[in-house]
């Protein structure tokens, strides 16, 4: 008879409200659901990290960020067994003494991005990152990585954190990030420390009339769907491996509640990739009118707009424009809108597809795609057909079923990767 695994109860002590943090706790589910594991989670039910009486905490094991330094403090006195998980730092020291953490790597996610941005033919850079406080510890790690990479290739990086943001300071804010982008010598990559940073720092370069990427390239780290969504420039970021390391604190806490003594264990989780979109999109631009013709593209190409309202916009003749369209990128201003409303739809069709039922039915899909065509300036979902047959050589509903695919094998080789762990 098949022995029913024993079933633990485990904290995760994490601020759901994170994109970090609920990528975590997806890693932790997807170890569960490939393993025997049987666990009683405890987390909160608004996803609110709450450490009161969490010494008296009737259970059997603990995952919690260390980010948090009142984490730190509170998980002292427990003595279940705790993984740790959290920033990489560069003074071993800092890290707890006899914890096992799983951390993700600071130094290789500046590192992706910076690279990133060399790449794009960048050649002067700056990081934007947050006021010096315990509770941004790790922005602070992300700095000492930028400034190491600054001094290995013989650079002056420059370094701005700007003040924290409330409601009363926003405007503040945003008036102190266009005086600092104002003074760096143009063009530039910034990597902001997250995504939410770097949103910021985008927005405040639109208000300035700052051309994103021709004059200020822009990168931030987290890849959050909701920063992306609420900016016009869709947003590059890198990817963090936070499955990856929520896979991992979960195997560590499974070890440790069958005996396995681990403390002091340390694992260092790089970035699983980087999400290129068109705010780091870099193109040495020289005529002054393409790049303020690209900065109007980019944020408008989805709302219809025509060749005559780009050359209104920068002031000069629709035969102009093409002209210096045609000598700086070789294409025409019609072809550069079509390109960014291209890359719109199939960004579309792929969240699309992976927030669809497993079966969906054919009139439900045809209306989403009709929606998705309009919501990226098609005239029709027939020209956006044309468009893709002739761009991808593919229809919409086959390029979605090629990133379900994609996807699939993804999942698949992550889950094949824990059993290895």
């Amino acid at each position: 008879m098949t022995k029913i695994p024993a079933v633990h109860r485990i904290a995760l002590l994490f601020n759901g409200n994170k994109i970090f943090d609920r990528d975590i706790i997806a890693g932790i589910g997807e170890y569960l659901s490939s393993t025997r594991a049987s666990w009683d989670l405890f987390l909160e039910e608004d996803f609110r990290c709450r450490l009161q009486g969490i010494e008296r905490w009737q259970g059997h094991g603990i995952i919690a960020d260390f980010d948090d330094p009142a984490a730190c403090e509170a998980l002292a006195r427990v003595s279940l067994p705790v993984v740790a998980v959290g920033g990489s730092y560069a003074d071993e020291s800092d890290y707890p003494p006899d914890t096992p953490y799983v951390a993700t790597d600071n130094f290789k996610l500046v590192k992706l991005a910076y690279d990133h941005l060399i790449e794009a033919g960048l050649r002067r850079f700056a990081c934007f990152s947050l006021p010096e406080a315990t509770v941004n510890r790790w922005a602070q790690e992300r700095e000492k990585a930028f400034t190491t990479l600054m001094q290995r290739d013989g650079m002056q990086g420059e370094i701005y954190r700007g003040v924290g943001t409330s409601a009363p300071s926003w405007d503040t804010a945003v008036e102190q990030q266009i005086a600092w982008l104002q003074t760096l010598p143009k063009p530039v990559g910034i990597i902001a420390v997250s995504d939410a940073r770097a949103r910021q720092l985008l927005q405040a370069c639109l208000c300035a009339g700052i051309a994103v990427p021709e004059q200020v390239a822009l990168i931030g780290i987290d890849n959050d769907p909701l920063a992306r969504i609420l900016t016009r420039v869709p947003l590059s970021s890198v990817i963090q491996g936070t499955r990856e390391m929520g896979r991992s604190a979960a195997h560590l806490l499974h070890q440790m509640l069958h005996g396995a003594r681990l403390a002091g264990t340390r694992i260092l989780v790089p970035p699983a990739g980087i999400n290129v979109l068109a705010s780091s999109r870099h193109e040495a631009l020289n005529h002054p009118h393409v790049m303020q013709a690209m900065h109007f593209i980019r944020q408008y190409a989805c709302q219809g707009i025509k060749t005559e309202q780009v050359a209104d916009y920068v002031g000069v003749s629709r035969s102009s424009l093409e002209w210096y369209f045609r000598r700086e990128l070789g294409r025409s201003v019609h072809d550069e809108i079509l390109r960014f409303k291209l890359d719109a739809a199939k960004r579309m069709l792929a969240n699309h597809q992976d927030n669809q039922d497993n079966q969906p039915d054919d009139k439900q899909e045809a209306r989403s795609i009709a929606e998705i065509a309009v919501s990226c300036g098609f005239t029709s979902v027939q020209y956006m057909h044309a468009v893709f047959k002739r761009e991808l050589a593919c229809t919409p509903r086959e390029y979605q079923d090629r990133m379900t695919a994609a996807k699939h094998t993804d999942d698949t080789d992550n889950t094949e990767k824990n059993h290895t762990i």
